[in-house]
């Protein structure tokens, strides 16, 4: 039987072998269905997400050019990495510095894999958007805990720029510590501190779990007129977020 392509839809069944639960039908920007009576307006659409389903939420082949998203366990991995790396150099520091905000989550979680509760903080402010940082990052709380005479192991999120770490790097020094060695999860190329353990290297932004909120608000704002979240679900296509989770967090925000 010929049907129109005015009225075709899937059936139920297709739409939740496809997409899921009826709640979550909504959340595909590229497909015009309604909340309620999941009734498809654009065929040829729907037909590009039968052939490739997983393609916008970031988990089939496409990759973001721009955005790169880790999950919860791809982080915990790449931390066990570090956590070996470390141990297999011999290295044993008595404190563990997470710089804020990125390398509180990894700092902790390096505390608990080399099994060394001495953690400490300290905070360096340095970022102002995406792609865009302050002309000099400044030590806005010295580390928390007395370094003179130890090992210390700078935990941090990524070695971006590099000028953060240099900065984190010279105020232990002067602050008297025996030893430094800064571990990271990600280097970028870019980055004039290299340190001396990592997991990848990127070029891309990276938007840690820690994190996601942040990023959305710091794009809608870049999309400027149109920061929607249908447009910032299309900017983040591919990049490991998915559309349910950018749903949740603007309602959070937003929706208020």
């Amino acid at each position: 039987m010929q049907v129109s392509p005015h009225h075709w839809r899937p059936s139920d069944d297709q739409l939740d072998q496809i997409f899921g639960t009826p709640n979550k039908m909504f959340l595909n920007p590229y497909i015009g269905f309604s909340r309620d009576t999941r009734q498809l307006t654009n065929k040829g659409l729907m037909e590009q997400e039968f052939e490739n389903p997983e393609s916008f939420t970031g988990h089939g082949t496409l990759q973001n050019p721009k955005y790169v998203a880790p999950t919860w366990d791809e982080v915990y991995g790449m931390m066990i990495e570090l956590a070996r790396q470390i141990k297999s150099s011999g290295y044993s520091p008595q404190v563990i510095v997470g710089v804020s905000r990125g390398g509180w989550p990894p700092a902790r979680i390096m505390s608990d894999l080399l099994e060394n509760p001495n953690l400490a903080n300290m905070k360096v402010e340095f970022y102002k958007n995406i792609g865009v940082t302050a002309q000099r990052p400044q030590i806005t709380q010295p580390v928390t805990s007395a370094v003179i005479g130890k090992r210390v192991l700078v935990v941090d999120d990524v070695a971006d720029s590099g000028q953060s770490l240099r900065i984190a790097h010279r105020h232990l020094r002067q602050k008297g510590a025996q030893e430094i060695r800064v571990c990271t999860l990600y280097l970028k190329p870019k980055s004039i501190f290299k340190p001396n353990h990592y997991a990848k290297t990127t070029s891309k932004w990276i938007i840690f779990p820690w994190e996601r909120l942040e990023a959305i608000n710091l794009i809608k704002r870049n999309l400027g007129s149109r920061g929607n979240s249908i447009n910032v679900i299309r900017e983040l296509k591919g990049s490991g977020l998915s559309a349910s989770l950018i749903r949740s967090l603007w309602a959070l925000a937003y929706d208020n």
